[in-house]
């Protein structure tokens, strides 16, 4: 085993690679506009898993996904030149968190919607009582007072 301080450098360095390796050599024209945004690799350096997002719709981002399948082999040997002993396998994944960022914001504004509706419903409202029902009434606050 290695330690991860030694893992975390390598997965740093194989994003870099992979992201120019699609900038510059990769040119298969159904790989879309693809954003390599995380790298982890395993504890013993024998499996990296590369996050990635596609700016599109759901078929642009099948397409990428196949055209990165596709230039694995090319990927992996860019990868390999980087000095290590062995060279990872590479799995592609396609990043989730644009999605859930776009789900957050989604709820946070149904939040505010609501919150706004709440608001303009309480300004005109009144207390169904008095204002506060903890009041001493005067005669027994005239009582304490002797």
């Amino acid at each position: 085993m290695t330690d991860t301080a030694r893992a975390r450098k390598l997965a740093d360095r194989i994003q870099v690679v992979v992201a120019q390796t699609l900038e510059r050599r990769i040119k298969d024209p159904r790989l879309g506009f693809v954003t390599i945004t995380d790298t982890r690799v395993t504890g013993d350096l024998r499996e990296a898993t590369v996050f990635y997002t596609v700016f599109g719709d759901e078929t642009e981002r099948e397409a990428t996904a196949a055209a990165l399948e596709s230039a694995k082999g090319v990927i992996r040997s860019e990868v390999g030149k980087i000095g290590v002993r062995f060279t990872p396998t590479l799995t592609f994944v396609a990043d989730a968190l644009p999605d859930n960022a776009r789900n957050i914001d989604d709820l946070l504004d149904r939040a505010k919607a609501i919150d706004a509706a709440v608001r303009t419903t309480a300004a005109g409202a009144t207390y169904a009582g008095d204002a506060d029902p903890y009041k001493v009434p005067a005669s027994e606050r005239d009582d304490e007072d002797e």
